[in-house]
């Protein structure tokens, strides 16, 4: 006995942790919910605690270097203080609140490369390896984010690239912010890539325009920033698109650049 419950100190015939999601698509501010299934190993085990969390993979740059880590951005205890015997099933279930500001992964059925968002599972027994569990969430954009990439669409942007960046952006309530690139319609040639980040809460949406200018090292690159505020409701893609032209422009015209 004594050798099987040190080898499930070290993961070997230890407890093990399944996580069951309801539905693996939500949208931000809403809820994704489920049950954890803890079974019991080869020996019995006290369970200090288990805890879901919700999880992003942002990219982080300090000086010249770049890398990836993941960020837990939101957690729930869901069950602590039981002991697990063999082939015992223990089933917890739990709710998730995602943040009104938690990145998109996907559009229109397309998932979005290099942007993860996942539900975690940790379980902690006392002298033992944390088994785990990770499971991806598909979280698509609320009506008016979907609204506000319909628009880009209609007036020409073409969608680059997506990524989600470790910081803060003015207005943001978490640790990172999601960027979304869009190359420029072929009228527009003085900007080379258009930054759209969603900073949304249970009002509505601000929309932060950024664009890059085209040019060399010598010339002047990134723009100041415009902001486009929108309330739910505002899901009309004609009018948005009005609304985002004249803040694009804007861009434009306080740096004289034309189009």
């Amino acid at each position: 006995m004594g050798l099987r419950n040190l080898a499930a100190r070290f993961g070997a015939g230890a407890a093990s942790v399944d996580t069951v999601l309801e539905r693996d698509v939500a949208q931000p501010g809403g809820g994704v919910g489920g049950r954890v299934v803890v079974v019991g190993g080869s020996v019995a085990q006290e369970v200090e605690e288990v805890v879901v969390a919700l999880q992003a993979r942002v990219e982080v740059e300090s000086g010249d270097s770049e890398w990836r880590e993941d960020v837990v951005f939101g957690s729930a205890r869901v069950g602590a203080g039981f002991t697990t015997v063999p082939g015992q099933r223990t089933e917890l279930p739990f709710s998730l609140t995602l943040p009104w500001q938690t990145p998109i992964t996907a559009v229109g059925g397309w998932t979005l490369r290099g942007v993860h968002v996942g539900v975690v599972t940790r379980l902690v027994v006392a002298g033992a390896v944390d088994p785990g569990d990770l499971d991806g969430l598909t979280v698509a954009p609320l009506p008016v984010q979907q609204a506000v990439l319909d628009a880009l669409a209609s007036l020409g942007w073409r969608f680059r690239h997506a990524d989600v960046e470790k910081g803060r952006v003015r207005g943001s309530d978490l640790p990172f912010y999601q960027e979304l690139e869009f190359a420029p319609p072929a009228h527009v040639r003085k900007v080379g890539e258009l930054e759209v980040t969603f900073l949304a809460d249970p009002q509505g949406v601000e929309v932060v325009l950024e664009a890059d200018r085209r040019g060399g090292l010598l010339t002047e690159g990134r723009d100041v920033v415009s902001r486009l505020r929108l309330s739910h409701a505002d899901t009309d893609r004609a009018r948005v698109a009005a609304a985002l032209d004249r803040a694009v422009h804007e861009l434009g015209s306080r740096r004289g650049w034309g189009w």
